[in-house]
């Protein structure tokens, strides 16, 4: 269970690395993720979910079974509604990483960018002059750019915990990977040009 308190208003696991197709699936498609981020605020059920992303309860019911069957949402608590139990959804842990992908499973491999999705995302805030990006090279170890990323994983855990008001949803997406980017020689292998004979 997690240690941190606060967001959401039920139990789940911190991190889970996820890395089968079934499960690149669950999270692939734009409904869950969005299902999933919903639940990061509190459960839900699924009316609730189909009134906030304006679709049929049926259509969410079946993406939610679909969430159910991959582990990521399950039913944390039930409340008693004439003669009906309500079921509340929650997810199984607040991050989801994506670990090393396993092709060995049932067909092709799922496509998975979270840059890729942000950046059609944030599109009309970009038009509207309203996005707050940035992109930057550094060449360093590999084992610099891990622990880079467990401090960037943290601070998307301090992002998730922010306590939710206003009016406006924004998004957060960081990424880390290698490039192919030019890289200047090591500064001791430059010629001296100091301009004597």
């Amino acid at each position: 269970m997690s240690s941190n308190p606060g967001l959401p208003d039920y139990d789940l696991e911190d991190l889970r690395v996820v890395a089968s197709p079934a499960e690149l699936r669950a999270m692939a498609h734009p409904l869950r993720g969005t299902i999933l981020e919903l639940l990061l605020e509190r459960a839900a059920t699924v009316a609730e979910l189909a009134a906030a992303v304006g679709r049929p309860k049926s259509t969410v019911a079946y993406h939610v079974d679909v969430l159910v069957d991959a582990d990521m949402v399950k039913v944390v608590r039930t409340k008693r509604v004439r003669a009906i139990d309500e079921r509340f959804y929650g997810r199984t842990a607040r991050l989801f990483y994506v670990g090393a992908v396993d092709h060995s499973g049932d067909g092709p491999p799922v496509p998975f960018n979270n840059l890729a999705a942000a950046a059609a995302e944030a599109a009309p805030a970009h038009e509207a002059d309203d996005l707050r990006c940035v992109l930057r090279h550094a060449r360093i170890p590999r084992e610099h750019a891990a622990e880079f990323w467990d401090r960037v994983t943290d601070l998307v855990g301090e992002f998730m915990q922010l306590p939710r008001s206003g009016d406006t949803v924004y998004g957060f997406v960081a990424g880390l990977y290698p490039t192919e980017y030019p890289t200047l020689p090591d500064g001791a292998a430059q010629p001296d040009q100091s301009g004597g004979d």
